[in-house]
This record gives C-alpha cells, sequence and structure tokens, in this order.
C-alpha cells in the first residue's frame, strides 16, 4: 500500500473512533436547567429534561439518583424506541431551604456504564407572609429579603434585565440615599429617601452585553446613606450569564452546530496533596455550521480549563485541557468546568471533575 494510502486510511480510522467517543446516543434539549428565584412557600418547583434516543437501539433507564433527598426524580419507564423522546422530571422542594441551590441528577441506562449528569440550581428565597414579604435581612435600619441582589438567569445577546428588591426603613429617622458606587455595566435606583416604617423598591438594571462576559458573576455595588447604624452599604450582585437562541424549526437545528463531549466526568481517582492534576478531553462538532467556544468557566480557582480551538468546523474535533492545583486541598473533591458555546440545542454543558486528595 502507497503511503499516502496509509495516511488516508489513519485519518478515516481516527474520525470514525472520535465520532464513536464523542457521539451523544441520548440528545438533551438541555443538561442544566437554572429555575432562578423560587418561592419557599409555593410547594414544589419541577422541571422536565426531554431527550431523543440516537443510539439506534431501544434504551431503557435503569436509575435516577438525586444528589439530594430534596430532589424526587421521575422518568420514563418504558424503553424508548430509536428516534423517540423520552424524559427525566427532577422535582426540588425548597421547604427549609433558603438560598442558592445546585443538585445533580445521575441517570443509570442499559446503553452504557458511563451515567448522564443532568443539574438543577436556582435559589429559594424566604417565605411571604400573608401581606408583604418577610424582610428578614438587615443591613443598618434598613430590611431586605437578603444581603444580596440575585437575577438570576440574564442573556448576553439581549437587552438588560432588570428586577426589583423590596426594601424597608425598620429605624426610628428618615433615611436619605445620597450616591450609589456600581460597575458601568449595572445601574441602580433607589428611592430618594424612606421614612420609619416605609417599604420601597431598590431596581437593579443588568447590562450582559457590556459585561462581555459568561457564566456566574459576582460584583459588588455599594450605596451610600444617612442611616445613622451603617451609611455605607455594599450588597453583592449575582447573575448568571447566557446566550439566548430562538427557537429553531427542524430544518435550522439540523443545519445548526452540535457539540458533544468525549464524557461529562473526568475521575483523577486518588493523588498526593500539593500535586498538579493535568487532564484533558475531546470534543467535537456534530452539526452542519461552525461551532464557536464562547467561554470555559471553572467553579473554583485550584481548576484552570482552556480549549486549543475556539472555533471548529463541522466534523472538526478540539481539545479542552484541565488542570488542578491540589495545593491546600483535601478529601473527596467535586470541582466542575462549565462550556458555554453557540450550540442552541445545549449551549451550557458541564463536566464535573472528581477524586480524592490525601493529605
Amino acid at each position: 500500500m502507497k503511503k499516502s494510502g496509509i495516511v488516508v486510511l489513519v485519518l478515516v480510522m481516527w474520525q470514525t473512533w472520535v465520532y464513536a467517543q464523542l457521539a451523544e446516543p441520548l440528545l438533551f434539549n438541555e443538561k442544566i436547567h437554572d429555575f432562578g428565584e423560587i418561592l419557599e412557600d409555593k410547594g414544589h418547583a419541577e422541571y422536565e429534561f426531554v431527550f431523543t434516543n440516537n443510539s439506534g437501539r431501544p434504551v431503557k433507564i435503569i436509575s435516577v439518583q438525586a444528589s439530594c433527598g430534596c430532589t424526587t426524580p421521575d422518568w420514563s419507564k418504558d424503553a424508548i424506541a430509536p428516534g423517540k423522546n423520552g424524559f427525566i422530571k427532577a422535582s426540588f422542594d425548597p421547604h427549609d431551604r433558603p438560598g442558592y441551590f445546585d443538585k445533580s441528577l445521575s441517570v443509570a441506562t442499559d446503553l452504557s456504564a458511563t451515567p448522564v449528569i443532568l443539574q438543577i440550581k436556582g435559589t429559594v428565597v424566604d417565605r411571604l407572609t400573608e401581606k408583604n414579604e418577610l424582610l428578614s435581612a438587615a443591613n443598618g435600619n434598613l430590611r431586605l429579603k437578603n444581603n444580596s441582589f440575585n437575577l438570576g438567569k440574564i442573556f448576553i445577546n439581549r437587552e438588560s434585565s432588570s428586577a426589583e428588591f423590596a426594601v424597608l426603613n425598620e429605624g426610628k429617622g428618615k433615611i436619605e440615599f445620597k450616591e450609589t458606587v456600581a460597575p458601568p455595566y449595572i445601574q441602580v435606583t433607589t428611592p430618594r429617601e424612606l421614612k420609619p416604617g416605609e417599604r420601597s423598591v431598590i431596581k437593579i438594571k443588568y447590562d450582559a452585553r457590556a459585561k462581555g462576559h459568561y457564566g456566574f458573576q459576582s460584583d459588588n455595588i455599594e450605596l451610600k446613606t444617612t442611616d445613622t447604624s451603617g451609611p455605607v452599604k455594599t450588597f453583592s450582585v449575582y447573575t448568571t450569564i447566557e446566550e439566548y437562541f430562538p427557537s429553531l424549526s427542524t430544518e435550522e437545528m439540523a443545519k445548526a452546530p452540535a457539540l458533544a463531549m468525549e464524557r461529562y466526568e473526568l475521575n483523577f481517582s486518588r493523588v498526593n496533596q500539593g500535586s498538579e492534576v493535568n487532564n484533558s478531553l475531546f470534543f467535537v462538532n456534530r452539526g452542519k455550521k461552525n461551532l464557536e467556544i464562547r467561554y470555559i468557566q471553572s467553579n473554583c480557582s485550584c481548576v484552570i480549563a482552556s480549549s486549543d480551538k475556539q472555533v471548529l468546523k463541522p466534523g472538526e474535533s478540539g481539545t479542552i485541557s484541565i488542570r488542578f492545583n491540589t495545593e491546600g486541598r483535601g478529601g473527596t473533591q467535586n470541582k466542575a468546568i462549565t462550556v458555554y458555546s453557540n450550540d442552541p440545542r445545549n449551549p451550557v454543558q458541564r463536566v464535573t471533575i472528581t477524586g480524592y486528595v490525601e493529605g
């Protein structure tokens, strides 16, 4: 066989291997769902993850394990035929669980020994009284629902997002709002003053396009007031920035870019504290238009991840390199990276990183 023929054969075999490794036999519309704010007294929050069986054979879901007892899963009990849809339903109980939550579901099927990982997140807000919201967080003489402002999910390619947060003057004197210090992409509107016992709202307007970053964001704002019990008030502003994709027709979806990861969990087993763990995973564009990697975010400064390519043509593959620094860490580790892309089906994909650090 000529040398050129051998090269072509190797390339074909490599491409076939890549597709076999990276193909998603169960294609989910999304694997991460953000509920935003949910009320503690309004009962369970539910979401249904829908997937298409692209494996070529019937697939049965064996079990769905939740990361905590507060999440109750349900799923398609019958085998899902090729080309048909199935579902996994997550039901989250917010009772007595105020604040931010981030839970996962591990889906086991008869198709592969590697489970599919789904994620739900959001923020449980305080209970409501019969008349008004219970403002239990104190900042000087001001009372709010929380000592931070959470805008939930906003979009980098849409108009600025805004939200209003209730505020109460529980002091005995009038409080005037003198000045606001905030990043240029955050606009804060406060009442001019609050009399004793008076309620109003603080409006937060966030320009994600001006921020220019994807993923979870934390910013600080400062309110300068005449409150005798702490005139300068600092608050955190939380949000998660993603890209908005309009509904596509079946024909448009078939031509869209499609990000497929080699796997969605990396386990580095057991390592000694202070060592550096290096790993990598393949990804491929299984769509018919260019795939663009918008951003890769880690949930810990100890994890650094980067892609060797930002734009992939149809059928092209790339590599994400991941470096985990175990300095100062010990015991069981559960970290993650989140990959943001222009894949309209799954624009946000998460890879979990687990293992054990021996001190």
